[in-house]
This record gives C-alpha cells, sequence and structure tokens, in this order.
C-alpha cells in the first residue's frame, strides 16, 4: 500500500510515439522517443519480443510516468515509464479512446 499523497507525486501525461528502434544486442528493450507537447522524451521498455514490426507503434499515444529520475539502461538514458498492461498472453498497450493533445495529464 502507498499513501494517496504518494501516487498524486506521479505526473502522468500522454505520449505520442515518434520513434523506436531495438536496443542492440538485446532481446527485450526498445528505445521510444515520445512527444509529450513541450518536449521529446527517451523512454527505454522491454517490450520488443511482445510485437513483430516495432513501426507499427510510431503514431500511438499512451500515458507515460514522466517525473521519475531518470535510468540507465545498456548505456542508454531512460526518461520516464510507460503504462502498459501485461496479461500473460501478450503485451496491452493503454491508450486513448481518441486522439488527444500530446502532453495532456491524466488524471
Amino acid at each position: 500500500m502507498i499513501a494517496f499523497e504518494d501516487f498524486q507525486k506521479l505526473d502522468i501525461r500522454i505520449g505520442k510515439i515518434i520513434s523506436v528502434e531495438k536496443v542492440p544486442e538485446t532481446d527485450k528493450l526498445v528505445k521510444l522517443i515520445f512527444d509529450i507537447g513541450s518536449k521529446e522524451l527517451q523512454i527505454i521498455a522491454g517490450i520488443a519480443e511482445h510485437f513483430e514490426d516495432l513501426d507499427e507503434l510510431i503514431g500511438k499515444q499512451m500515458p507515460l510516468i514522466i517525473n521519475l529520475e531518470p535510468r540507465k539502461m545498456r548505456g542508454l538514458e531512460s526518461q520516464g515509464m510507460i503504462l502498459a498492461i501485461d496479461d500473460n498472453d501478450g503485451m496491452v498497450l493503454l491508450q486513448p479512446e481518441k486522439e488527444v493533445k500530446s502532453g495532456s495529464k491524466v488524471r
């Protein structure tokens, strides 16, 4: 359990994937570049094995936690975290029902 005040500290925004590439010498990691309205963020995520064609992710919007401390993964800086569902049958990306402005706050 976490306190509600701790949850409120998370800055969750909608980002749009503008580029994606597999991290060399890994099976799972991809480097995603997101447009979050005011800037671009680089996020490293372990989702490669769930998508046959990574290019199909370009243009998709999804919620991101953007105020985590940056973390190095395989020499690359990850500047946030994606929110997705792993239901043991595969990865499902959370997406808005309709296109929204990049950087919109999730409440």
